[in-house]
């Protein structure tokens, strides 16, 4: 054990700062976190501290490259300073303290906190794009699981831990390889170290977590095995991986008894995701090169799902909007969902529901969410009509169904009539139904 307990002070040489524990946090195999006050501004942080074991100079000289470098994003919980001590053995570092109103991605899996598919769909598309942007800088996580992830029930927006792994792409080396069901193939049968490819490898098979909660190699095959050891796992993820839902060998399709979520989740997302997973865990099983999922196309698949989500007018449930399927019915209560109205922008369609958000992103396609174009509004007297707002600042050039042309000024909403086409700067946004 470290030694740490409340009031225990570490130093901070970097800043010429002290650190005073005020509590304890949690425990990993590499060592304990623990919440604390830096002085003299008072600041809550975290700070992770090394079992004595594990105090050795090659990880000290790997966290201290890391906190020069600096994180690649605010979502990752990075290395800030290390921390060491007169009194206490080893070494440690600080770090942002996690956000209250996060839980782990396992209270998700369990069924601890029930979200929607908006919120899933951000957190997918918000993890893929974490790594893009560490693996654009020529790192790699080389630990992806779902133990290592927390994220905001309500929005969706995950933080990324244990980033002490972190190394560059081919060339710094690591004692840690990952965690074993997480891992590519190449992986668990040792004929590669970890890197930006295996990385890819992992966060779809996080994805399939997120999405369809359950793991994509574990199907009928699981049965075969008396227990789940380290033999099983090696066979399954390592010698002779099979994808629970390869289009060419049903070997390993999953059991109802046994995969009930994956196999009702698969049914319900959008085909363009499970497109997407069937090339992971087909192809990216053998072709580690050209066969995985790059982070920025599952970031741009996750956005458009968002974007195709509709709410059952009887249960309010979210459901996926399918183009040409007139019959569709409800996951939840099973009553027709029916065909919703919808604005294509540039031919790429967006849901409209009560509260839907046109941003920038749905004009250029540059993931800015943040700025606001149009909002689905209510109208202020006829409580059962529905309007697009304008947002911006300036005046709409608006084409109506008939022929005629008008305008909206900010803050004025144009009415939802099917045909209607909305000049948006060099976009032109279509009402549909």
């Amino acid at each position: 054990m470290s030694g740490l307990v409340t009031g225990s002070t570490v130093q901070l040489p970097q800043s010429r700062r002290a650190a005073t524990v005020r509590r304890f946090l949690g425990e990993g195999s590499q060592g304990s976190v623990y919440d604390v006050v830096v002085e003299p501004t008072g600041e809550h942080q975290a700070l992770k501290w090394y079992f004595p074991s594990l105090s050795i100079d090659r990880q000290r000289a790997a966290i201290t490259e890391l906190v020069e470098r600096g994180s690649p994003d605010e979502r990752f919980l990075w290395p800030t300073e290390i921390a060491v001590s007169s009194e206490h053995p080893g070494f440690g570092y600080l770090m942002p303290l996690r956000a209250h109103s996060s839980v782990g991605l396992a209270d998700l899996l369990t069924g601890k906190v029930d979200v929607s598919f908006s919120t899933v769909c951000t957190l997918g598309m918000e993890l893929s794009d974490t790594f893009l942007r560490l693996h654009s800088q020529g790192l790699c996580y080389r630990d992806i699981s779902f133990g290592n992830v927390f994220f905001d029930p309500h929005t969706g927006r995950p933080m990324i831990c244990d980033t002490d792994n972190v190394g560059v792409d081919g060339v710094s080396t690591s004692a840690v390889l990952g965690t074993r069901r997480f891992m590519a193939p190449e992986v668990v049968r040792r004929e590669a170290a970890p890197s930006t490819a295996t990385d890819l490898y992992s966060l779809s098979v996080l994805l399939f977590y997120v999405l369809m909660v359950g793991h994509p190699l574990v199907g009928r095959r699981e049965l075969e095995f008396p227990v789940w050891d380290e033999h099983a796992e090696s066979a399954l993820f390592g010698r002779d991986p099979k994808f629970v839902f390869d289009p060419d060998d049903a070997s390993n399709a999953p059991v109802p008894e046994l995969h009930a979520s994956v196999l009702t989740n698969w049914s319900l997302y959008p085909e363009h995701i499970r497109r997407l997973f069937i090339q992971a865990f087909t192809t990216g099983l053998s072709d580690p090169s050209n066969g995985r999922v790059r982070e920025s196309v599952w970031r741009s698949a996750l956005a458009r799902s968002r974007d195709l989500i509709v709410r059952c007018p009887a249960c309010s449930k979210e459901n996926f909007w399918r183009e040409g399927v007139a019959d569709a019915t409800c996951w939840s209560c099973d009553r027709p969902i029916g065909d919703p109205v919808r604005v294509a922008i540039d031919g790429r369609p967006l849901v409209l529901n009560e509260g839907t958000v046109v941003s920038q992103h749905h004009l250029d396609l540059n993931y800015d969410f943040d700025r606001i174009v149009a909002r689905v509004v209510r109208h202020p007297t006829k409580p059962g009509q529905w309007g697009l707002r304008n947002e911006t600042p300036h005046q709409w050039q608006i084409a109506l169904p008939n022929g005629d042309r008008t305008v909206a000024d900010p803050g004025r909403s144009v009415g939802l009539l099917p045909g209607t086409r909305i000049m948006l700067g060099r976009s032109t946004a279509t009402i549909l139904c």
